[in-house]
């Protein structure tokens, strides 16, 4: 038995030192690969040109959409970054060894060239200060040339690739959507909601008092609305509303006057002034035909103003009607504060207010946009009576002012007379009791739901500054080819950037003073390779050397 086992291990040692044989000698096959030919820059080129592949990927995945999920300590730019410092690098090393192969090249030509040359290919593949020697010193006579112009744009690749990336920030929707609210119904109702037989209700008399004092007129910003973000938007919504409006009548106006003073203006039929001092008289009228036939009626009145009841062409006069109607609305919300419009409104005039019977709309579909509506518009006749007393009752009134002091018939009056645009107060008034309708929650309609609109920063890639990074990328790899190329072409052998090849190779040049002293002094050695030229031969005896030409 034990000697069959020393055989058996007799037979394996040969195959033993065999695999230990052949191990070194592998690894030497690996190095000879990367030290005599171009493997290894072939790798840093190619590995150049995936690394900014992959940044354009990136680029093209992320270019207008939000900003990337990822962990914090990873952003667009510093993934870029790394990239494109990988694509420089890489790029980089791989010229800088094909500057440096360049030497032999320029060595190798028929005519000898300057031993100082050496020191200059060397600097080269080393900066850009060398670089830019090297090219005042060729003159793009080498392919060398080239290889020095990516040397010194490569240093604005960085700059390039920081332009590349911006952020903008821009609306989008957010998750919860915005409401605001709109009516089908009007009842009046009480504070606990229950129906009011023959008196206007608190909301509506609010509304109508808010319209009237509101000096600057801005009832459409005081609508019922919810908006998270602040910057919400509504389109093309309809809701039951109250719209006005307003002529002047002012030709209407008849004078009396004596000695050029006139002392009685009035309309036939309608309100009158007389005396001195600025006054107003509201009464409801009917004195245009042109408000004529709009029904639903709300209110119909005339107002007769003077500032100075002496000068007759002071005088003015407005005709108003507020009636029910279907709106058609856009509203929006910008930095929190809202706004809607009126885009077009509809109402029948065949309806007509009945004590008995409540008030129906029925808009036309291609107006209310529903095509699927289950309930109409409506008014109850128990409100609409009641809004119709109260509104005759507070808007019928005079007053006036002068030097003893003011008298008016009621607070409303007076804010008719001290406004500047009656006919403005007016639509003002109507939109704010259209705001009173709309925040009754009916329990029909619901409130409008529109888009609310969130600031959102987004990837922006501005492709033109990637151009320059690419362009030279393809120059370094063109360059690399090209003495590639030549280098096979002329068989130089790839000796790149190696200072043992000098010393293997040059041991026959003549480098002492021509006093036969030794030069030790940097500045002299470059002073005598100045006037040394030299180039690079195949001998029978001796291989390679650069030959001294004398």
């Amino acid at each position: 038995m034990a000697g069959n086992t020393e055989d058996g291990d007799n037979e394996r040692l040969p195959l033993l030192k065999s695999a230990l044989s052949q191990g070194p000698s592998f690894a030497q096959d690996r190095s000879s690969l990367l030290s005599n030919w171009w493997l290894w820059e072939l790798i840093e080129a190619c590995t150049s040109i995936i690394a900014l592949a992959v940044v354009v990927i990136i680029l093209f995945i992320y270019d207008g959409s939000s900003l990337p999920d990822w962990p914090s300590v990873f952003t667009i730019n510093s993934v870029i970054s790394f990239l494109s410092t990988i694509s420089k690098l890489s790029i980089v090393a791989a010229v800088s060894a094909a500057v440096s192969q360049c030497k032999w090249l320029w060595y190798r030509k028929a005519e000898p060239r300057r031993l100082q040359d050496l020191q200059l290919f060397d600097d080269a593949s080393r900066g850009p200060w060398g670089a830019i020697q090297l090219l005042f010193s060729l003159r793009a006579r080498h392919l060398a040339f080239l290889g020095a112009v990516v040397i010194v744009l490569v240093n604005f690749f960085d700059p390039f690739i920081q332009q590349v990336v911006v952020y903008h920030s821009r609306s989008v929707p957010a998750e919860v959507a915005p409401k605001i609210a709109r009516s089908r119904i009007y009842a009046a109702r009480s504070d606990e909601g229950l129906p009011l037989p023959s008196v206007v209700d608190l909301s509506m008399k609010a509304g109508i008092y808010n319209g009237v004092f509101d000096i600057k007129d801005n009832a459409d910003s005081a609508i019922s609305h919810t908006c998270s973000t602040g910057d919400c938007s509504w389109q093309n919504f309809t809701s039951l509303a109250i719209c006005s409006k307003c002529i002047d009548i002012t030709s209407h106006v008849e004078k009396e006057c004596t000695d050029g003073k006139c002392h009685l203006l009035y309309i036939p039929n309608g309100p009158m002034l007389s005396g001195l001092g600025g006054q107003i008289n509201n009464t409801i009228t009917n004195i245009s035909s042109e408000l004529q036939g709009i029904e639903p009626s709300v209110l119909r009145f005339t107002s007769l103003l003077s500032k100075k009841v002496s000068d007759p062409n002071d005088a003015f006069a407005v005709e108003c009607s507020l009636f029910y109607c279907i709106g058609k609305y856009a509203a929006s919300v910008t930095n929190g504060i809202a706004s809607q419009e009126l885009l077009s409104s509809w109402r029948n005039d065949s309806a007509r207010l009945d004590t008995n019977t409540d008030l129906i709309l029925n808009p036309p579909t291609s107006f209310s946009n529903e095509s699927n509506k289950t309930e109409p518009f409506k008014i109850t006749h128990v409100a609409a009576v009641a809004l119709n007393s109260f509104m005759s009752t507070t808007f019928t009134g005079s007053g006036g002012i002068n030097n003893s002091g003011s008298v008016f018939s009621s607070d409303v009056i007076q804010a008719l007379y001290d406004t500047s645009n009656l006919t403005k107060r007016i639509e003002n008034l109507a939109t704010s009791m259209t705001n009173s309708i709309r925040g009754q929650d009916d329990n029909v309609s619901g409130p409008a739901y529109g888009i609310a609109w969130t600031s959102e920063t987004y990837v922006h890639v501005r492709w033109a500054w990637l151009a320059f990074p690419a362009t030279l990328i393809l120059l370094a790899s063109c360059f690399l080819l090209g003495v590639v190329l030549e280098t096979s072409y002329r068989n130089v052998l790839v000796w790149k950037s190696s200072n043992i090849a000098l010393l293997f190779h040059g041991r026959s040049l003549r480098l002492s003073s021509r006093s036969g002293k030794p030069v030790n002094k940097l500045s002299a050695m470059t002073e005598r390779a100045t006037n040394i030229k030299a180039r690079l031969v195949e001998t029978d005896t001796e291989g390679w050397k650069l030959d001294q030409d004398d």
